[in-house]
């Protein structure tokens, strides 16, 4: 079971836990959703100015890929600036704490939901996006210290709040399924826009002022006590100042995180895979017309399918989780730290994910249709353990005190990576006439350079290992 101090704490934790699971899985990642938002878009005749009739083989047919490259555009502007501003992001998390984050982050992602609402030109869906995706990474970035709650099952709490991040792209499902019934497209992104009253009560009543330290120290509590009169028979609590990380080392300084081998092989790992899994969102729904020759129905139909597997990341990646977790609660060998024993559990999660997306990338460099329903279950599988590992990963290895710094510094620098998409998806609907064969397996070959992070990892572990017994020698002479 999961553990709290007290009694108290206990039932407000686990309110914190299970709203900010609804919150991340119902609004956070909505914008990784953007290949059934698409198929809405293009319905509804954004940028269908773009399209020409042309012919082919004797054959008039419309040709609009001129359409397809500007919504992938959006997103691609969209996934940067969702990664690159974490890094502002989090240095504004880490200085001014919890409520100033998250309010930023409601305006935002409420301003985007009104902005696709009330969008009366195409145009727009380049700052409603990229607000949409700002201000759902700040919801995940505040909700990630909840695992600091929850003790022995830090990582896995992490990780489960990263798959109801990737599962919330299921959000945009739901709409383009109310959209074919009949629910308009402004209904829905007003009611969701409306849903920002739920966020700002979480921020007030659910979450800390500033932040949540870890381990907890005694009599910790946070919140505001009117809601918890109805649950509990207790007052006069109040939050208490964040204490420091057990295993801070106060030398440690953030330039020294920031230029260590760990955050520049961690940034490789997350960089190589993420840039695979942006350019299969951003171009599934030309890939898709590639592969079925056209038919909107077939089409429709994998994209329903790609958004469903989506919901399972909140069930793939609390895995990532457990494998991290597996040795809390086990004796450490004599003169072990629990930080290195953290790195050690880190790295089969880190070798892991990597093997999943070379995996995942072969899957989608075949131009075979009905093997992409495979690729979409090694897609979600990948991307759920890739984005929790990242944060379990950066919270085991580095100081709690510049967890929001060094997490926003890994995305934001990813997300400059992460641009490589645009020339690629350019290279594929240009030179390659549409066929992303050549562009997949070169995206593939580069996924193998994540191995050499968990490989940097293992040779750490080991080089603590040989100098362990060496200084417990020498400290009994």
């Amino acid at each position: 079971m999961f553990s709290c101090q007290g009694g108290g704490l206990r039932v407000r934790s686990w309110f914190t836990l299970t709203s900010g699971l609804v919150e991340c899985l119902g609004f956070a990642g909505a914008v990784f959703g953007w290949a059934s938002l698409v198929f809405v878009l293009k319905t509804e005749g954004y940028f269908k100015s773009l399209c020409v009739n042309t012919t082919i083989n004797g054959t008039a047919v419309e040709d609009c890929s001129r359409q397809d490259e500007q919504l992938s555009l959006i997103f691609t502007i969209a996934s940067f600036m969702n990664n690159f501003l974490t890094l502002p992001n989090g240095f504004l998390f880490d200085h001014f704490g919890t409520t100033v984050a998250r309010l930023l982050g409601i305006s935002v992602y409420t301003a985007g939901m009104l902005l696709i609402a009330f969008s009366m030109n195409s145009v727009l869906l380049f700052p409603a996006l990229s607000f949409i995706a700002v201000g759902g990474i700040l919801f995940l970035v505040t909700n990630i210290q909840v695992g600091n709650l929850f003790g022995t099952h830090r990582s896995t709490i992490i990780t489960l709040y990263n798959g109801a991040f990737d599962s919330s792209s299921a959000v945009f499902l739901i709409i383009k399924l109310l959209y074919e019934y009949g629910v308009s497209l402004r209904g829905s992104f007003l009611f969701l826009a409306c849903c920002s009253v739920i966020h700002l009560f979480r921020t007030f009543v659910l979450m800390p002022r500033t932040h949540i330290p870890y381990p907890l120290p005694e009599n910790y509590t946070y919140g505001e006590d009117f809601f918890f009169f109805f649950v509990l028979a207790e007052n006069n609590t109040r939050t208490l100042p964040a204490g420091k990380n057990k295993h801070q080392d106060e030398h440690s300084d953030f330039k020294s995180c920031l230029l260590s081998w760990f955050f520049l092989w961690h940034l490789l790992w997350l960089s190589v895979m993420q840039l695979r899994h942006y350019l299969f969102i951003g171009t599934l729904n030309p890939m898709l017309n590639h592969l079925a020759a056209g038919d909107p129905g077939l089409v429709s139909r994998y994209t329903n399918a790609f958004a469903f597997t989506q919901l399972c990341g909140i069930l793939c990646a609390p895995w990532n989780g457990l494998i991290m977790d597996r040795h809390k609660g086990k004796q450490r060998e004599p003169g072990q730290s629990e930080q290195e024993t953290d790195l050690k559990a880190a790295i089969v999660s880190l070798s892991l994910t990597a093997l999943q997306c070379v995996l995942f990338s072969v899957c989608a460099a075949i131009p075979l249709l009905p093997l992409q329903y495979l690729t979409f279950i090694l897609q979600v599988l990948n991307r759920s353990f890739l984005y929790g590992g990242n944060a379990a990963f950066i919270s085991v290895a580095f100081p709690s005190v510049h967890f929001g710094k060094l997490f926003g510094m890994v995305m934001a620098l990813s997300a400059v990576v992460s641009l490589l998409q645009y020339p690629c998806f350019t290279l594929i609907k240009g030179p390659l006439g549409g066929d992303p064969f050549y562009v997949n397996i070169g995206l593939t070959v580069l996924s193998l350079l994540a191995f050499i992070n968990p490989l940097y990892v293992y040779l750490h572990c080991r080089r603590q290992a040989a100098h362990r017994p060496s200084s417990n020698k020498s400290a009994s002479s």
